[in-house]
């Protein structure tokens, strides 16, 4: 054994792979998820009762998944803490060494008394992963309109269909697993419509052609699911979006256009279909909280933000180590070649000829996530769809009104002051889904003549003493808490019920886990 104890805080293709592999270099490894089973939304698996009665469906990767579950939850030297959230992290005193505390809370999140505890790593590996993002228009906030994301889990972990009629709309690959899980499921997709027009897609996924030879396995897997719309006779559309949902109490029809390459309006191509369930996502957003809460480092890419890792994915702050995709939207497999490379160097790892190949990999799945941003950019001119009374913060209900008033304001600009003369992004979910998209509005009303650069010669949105650089992102608690478990002292970490054999004798591994795409 290496002595150390390193914390990995996601269970999905990165923090299982990271897991993994602190393991293998001989360390003690705790796992953290909030959900009950780890996989992540990739490898989100049906219900016992439910795979016995669909066996093999939808379970792209399951052998080589269930594998890697089973190593890692029957591991003599791994904690698994399911329906666990992390809540804060706890950075050290200045000139201390090592990595923040990781305050956790276990058991569901709007229950009571949930057992409250610390850890004290000697690393942290950040797997945290994203959601969806999705922009505002008008009738978004209706019943019956979900993201992506959320009408995958349902189909692909409960084979609850979202509705019979069904159009998936947005920008992105992610378009095809989601409406191919939702015909499995059941469900009638009318049409998949992809935002971008057919010249931006072809040319982002023809730069460097030669580059795709080392993305063979994404290309198979995305032919699979063209095969699933083909098969259902689910037409795919380029160039064309969902502008406007509308229906009494819900969703019960779409108004869908045609754009041009910047996602403007091409006037009088406008058509309604009637649904009773609309799927939308225009990308993804990084969670963020936890890594900007241990003083990890930013860099912008494609108009997010993602954690600063170096080549051994350590980020900014000693001892933390950040994979996956708040590294960047890369996909399942290059979230795997970062969450090995991660746990390895976190776990103490020696160095290995197999690292060049990890690094490669990860090398590779980067390029890939340029080609995606190539081939499916969210379009300058989106805002074109909305309208006064288009609500942008769902939990407040602000609208798109609010937000140019305190724009049209040289101090209510400021992003601090327009949250609080606003609202939006102070309701329950904290920004989460509404805050990258307001942001991007208010800088974008912020930037229209006339502009409000400063009040008294002070820059209305500089740096304020004392206060960390406004982010949609920062939060210094991560996850809601009760004041009766803050008051509460922390608890011991009961034994784990996952350990079934007594710990093994300590072995140091020769190189890190395997790296074959058919085992990550």
């Amino acid at each position: 054994m290496t002595g150390r104890h390193v914390v990995v805080v996601g269970a999905g293709p990165a923090g299982l792979a990271a897991a993994e592999a602190a393991l293998r270099a001989g360390a003690e490894v705790t796992l953290i998820d909030t959900a009950e089973q780890p996989g992540g939304q990739y490898h989100r698996m049906l219900p016992d009762a439910y795979e016995a009665a669909h066996p093999g469906r939808l379970q792209h990767g399951r052998r080589a998944f269930d594998r890697r579950r089973r190593h890692v939850l029957t591991h003599p030297h791994c904690t698994w803490l399911p329906g666990t959230s992390v809540w804060a992290l706890e950075r050290p005193a200045p000139g201390e060494p090592g990595p923040p505390r990781v305050h956790v809370l276990r058991g569901p999140c709007d229950g009571a008394g949930r057992p409250r505890h610390v850890l004290a790593p000697d690393a942290l590996v950040l797997a945290t992963g994203a959601h969806d993002r999705v922009l505002p228009f008008p009738g978004w906030d209706l019943p019956g309109v979900f993201t992506a994301g959320a009408a995958q889990a349902l189909a692909k972990g409960e084979r609850v269909v979202v509705g019979d009629r069904v159009v998936v709309a947005g920008t992105g690959p992610f378009l095809l697993p989601v409406a191919a899980s939702l015909l499995e499921a059941g469900s009638q997709v009318l049409e998949v419509l992809e935002a971008n027009v057919p010249g931006t897609v072809a040319r982002g996924w023809s730069h460097r052609p030669w580059d795709l030879t080392a993305q063979a396995g994404k290309a198979g897997e995305l032919l699979r699911y063209g095969a699933v719309l083909i098969r259902h006779r689910v037409p795919w559309r380029s160039g064309r979006a969902v502008v406007e949902a509308r229906g009494d109490g819900r969703v019960e029809e779409v108004v869908t256009a045609r754009l041009r390459p910047d996602w403007s309006v091409v006037p009088g191509t406008c058509r309604t279909t009637a649904v009773d369930a609309l799927c939308v996502t225009h990308g993804f957003t990084p969670q963020l909280e936890l890594a900007l809460a241990a003083g990890c480092a930013l860099r912008a890419a494609a108009g997010a933000e993602f954690v600063e890792v170096d080549d051994d994915q350590r980020t900014s702050s000693a001892a933390v180590y950040a994979a996956g995709e708040i590294t960047g939207i890369a996909g399942a497999p290059a979230a795997r070649a970062e969450g090995l490379l991660a746990g390895w160097i976190a776990g103490g790892g020696r160095a290995s000829p197999a690292l060049r190949r990890l690094r490669r990999q990860r090398d590779q799945g980067r390029a890939f996530a340029d080609r995606l941003d190539r081939a499916h950019p969210v379009g300058a001119a989106w805002p074109g769809w909305l309208r006064p009374e288009t609500v942008v913060c769902r939990c407040e209900e602000t609208d798109y009104a609010a937000l140019c008033r305190a724009a049209a304001d040289a101090a209510g600009g400021a992003a601090r002051v327009a949250k609080l003369t606003t609202r939006a992004g102070l309701g329950p979910c904290q920004a989460r889904i509404c805050g990258p998209t307001v942001a991007a509005l208010a800088e974008r009303l912020r930037a229209a003549p006339p502009p409000h650069d400063s009040v008294d010669g002070q820059p209305v949105d500089g740096p304020v003493d004392g206060l960390p650089p406004a982010s949609p992102h920062r939060r210094p608690i991560a996850q809601p808490i009760r004041l009766g478990d803050l008051a509460r002292p922390p608890d011991p970490i009961p034994d784990d019920p996952y350990r079934t054999a007594p710990a093994a004798p300590a072995r140091r591994p020769a190189r890190p886990a395997r790296t074959k795409e058919n085992d990550s």
